[in-house]
């Protein structure tokens, strides 16, 4: 354990208990502080962890004893929390979008490239074997050329049951910064960077009630656009049409669809590590599913961690900062382009990320 990757985990609220329960038991690393506004729920999860401290945030992003800070505050604080890890010299692995704003996320990585330290970045459930398996169809051919591609995110709202939704309708939040980053990333293994964006969005809704926990019945301001729709130009010609909506009950489309000139694929809900793949062929009558070939067996939250401290031994970091950037660029492009009502071409673009050779749990753990 000695030479175990050491984290500080700043953030203690509903996702970071999947979080621990990865994390707690590889000897790839050792938690060694947690930190959170409220003491009392940093110091109940320290408490639990043997040889965990519970610290201040200001204790933890100067610590010793933390190589990498996992930042899993809300989206308004991402950028603040990573710039000052990074001003102490620690490496950054942050829950998504990498900040509110797309200057902040740059700025961020300036800071990280000056300084000589890492940042990664979640969502890391395109590294399981849902995605892993469609983009490794992909590769071989399955659908020949790919042409375009749909994918849809439909829900009713977070508010529904999450006890403290109000991030979800702020700055930083609203259903494409929030599940945005789980397609746009899968978007970008099937089918490669984006280079332009055409947006629309809406915001039908000035109020949004409270469905569960102590604040139930409450009402919250809706502070950001809950539908967003766009195109997508992939630098390789392909086109993705996008529809992100915390305003519909529901839908029978398929989270991304991919098609191509001699198939179409169907892929998985990418908010999951697993799910069916399955491929309809041209002249074919029904869609057959597709083994897994590819990804991380059994994938939970913080194995793209795992992947991004193992990433230390020089390869790149398959949920990395600069990916994380060109996913958020995407996003703030949409909304600018629906805001303005023009085409938007994007400063950005990233190279794919290695593929995910099909790994057993007991590797990755």
């Amino acid at each position: 354990m000695g030479d175990a990757h050491r984290i500080g985990v700043v953030g203690l609220g509903v996702i970071s208990r999947a979080y621990l329960d990865t994390l707690v038991g590889p000897d790839a690393v050792r938690i060694t502080a947690v930190a959170d506004l409220d003491a009392s729920r940093s110091a109940a999860v320290a408490a639990e962890l043997p040889g965990v401290r519970a610290l201040s945030v200001e204790e933890l992003l100067n610590s010793p004893d933390v190589d990498t800070v996992l930042n899993l505050t809300v989206p308004a604080a991402h950028a603040e929390i990573a710039l000052g890890a990074i001003g102490h010299g620690k490496n950054v692995y942050g829950e998504k979008p990498l900040a509110a704003e797309l200057a902040d996320a740059q700025a961020l990585l300036e800071a990280a490239a000056k300084a000589s330290v890492r940042v990664g970045c979640a969502p890391d459930t395109v590294l399981g074997t849902g995605i892993q398996t469609a983009r490794a169809a992909v590769e071989a051919g399955a659908i020949g050329r790919p042409l375009f591609a749909s994918a849809v995110m439909i829900t009713p709202g977070h508010e529904r049951w999450h006890p403290q939704p109000d991030f979800y309708y702020a700055p930083g939040g609203g259903p494409l910064l929030d599940m945005g980053p789980y397609y746009l990333s899968s978007l970008v293994h099937l089918l490669g960077p984006v280079r332009a964006v055409i947006g629309a969005s809406s915001r039908l809704r000035s109020e949004r009630v409270i469905g569960s926990g102590p604040r139930a019945g409450e009402r919250i301001p809706v502070e950001v656009d809950s539908h967003v729709s766009g195109v997508l130009e992939h630098e390789g010609g392909a086109l993705t049409t996008l529809t992100t909506s915390f305003d519909g009950v529901g839908t029978t489309a398929a989270p991304i669809e991919v098609h191509g000139e001699s198939g179409t694929l169907t892929v998985p809900d990418p908010n999951h590590f697993d799910g069916e793949v399955r491929l309809l062929e041209l002249g074919g009558s029904e869609r057959r599913a597709l083994p897994p070939s590819a990804g991380y067996i059994g994938g939970a939250r913080g194995v793209g961690l795992l992947d991004f401290v193992a990433a230390d031994s020089g390869r790149p970091a398959r949920a990395s900062g600069e990916l994380a950037l060109h996913v958020l660029e995407t996003m703030t492009a949409l909304l600018r382009s629906s805001a303005e009502g023009r085409r938007i071409e994007l400063s950005t673009s990233v190279e794919r990320p290695a593929p995910v050779p099909l790994t057993p749990v007991e590797q990755w753990r």
